[in-house]
């Protein structure tokens, strides 16, 4: 019985560090977002600097993980959630380094004039963001239905995601004069891209966490399947 105890116990300890890690990583990705519209070097530095105590984290929780693997073999819903668990944290981990790679950017482009406002990279902002806080409350409130319709949210995410491109291409194609203010255009241009990207990705591993989340609850290995919760 004391043994069970423990066990529980340390379950909720993981899962309190999953949750710190969930709360670390979507505090960095929103302040990546806001670095980059009001062009504030020190808080996408602060983003970066942040990182290495997210990666920390994982390190804590994948050695947890192990040692309860290893020590208790646990059985059905257990080994689901220590399982689902690692996968989220390193899901968790990528969306970090979305945020870093986007506050990278955004220190690059706070050294040059500011591009015309792009109202689809805002929205893509919200959309990524609303499916990471969808993520991470489906797992607080272990909610298969929440977990999957973060899935219906991915198309908007791509959609956004190319109305961007499409917007930035335009822009180097008609809005660029010849000589070095082309290349400058061109490079913010680029890297405006590649932010859009990163978003893009972070949907795409929210996604991803929304499926391990409905994996842990229901036993069911949703990825890649359409199904019905």
């Amino acid at each position: 019985m004391e043994d069970r105890k423990h066990f529980i116990h340390s379950l909720e300890n993981l899962k309190m560090k999953l949750l710190n890690m969930a709360s670390l990583t979507r505090r960095a990705l929103e302040n990546a977002n806001k670095s980059f519209q009001e062009r504030d070097k020190t808080l996408a530095q602060e983003v970066i600097d942040g990182d290495q105590i997210i990666n920390d984290i994982e390190v804590q929780i994948d050695d947890t993980s192990l040692k309860l693997l290893a020590l208790e073999q646990p059985m059905a819903r257990d080994l689901r959630f220590i399982l689902g668990v690692t996968r989220i944290s390193n899901e968790l981990e990528r969306i970090a380094d979305q945020a870093v790679n986007i506050a990278e950017r955004t220190l690059f482009l706070c050294e040059h004039p500011p591009l015309d406002p792009i109202p689809a990279l805002d929205r893509l902002m919200e959309v990524t963001g609303d499916m990471l806080d969808r993520a991470i409350r489906s797992f607080v409130s272990e909610d298969p239905k929440l977990a999957m319709s973060i899935r219906e949210m991915d198309d908007d995410a791509d959609q956004w995601t190319m109305v961007v491109l499409q917007t930035l291409i335009e822009n180097m194609v008609q809005n660029t004069p010849a000589g070095e203010k082309r290349i400058v255009n061109t490079r913010r241009s680029v890297q405006t891209i590649i932010i859009s990207r990163c978003l893009e990705r972070v949907g795409d591993q929210s996604t991803n966490i929304g499926e391990h989340v409905a994996f842990i609850v229901t036993g069911k290995n949703v990825k890649h399947q359409k199904i019905e919760m």
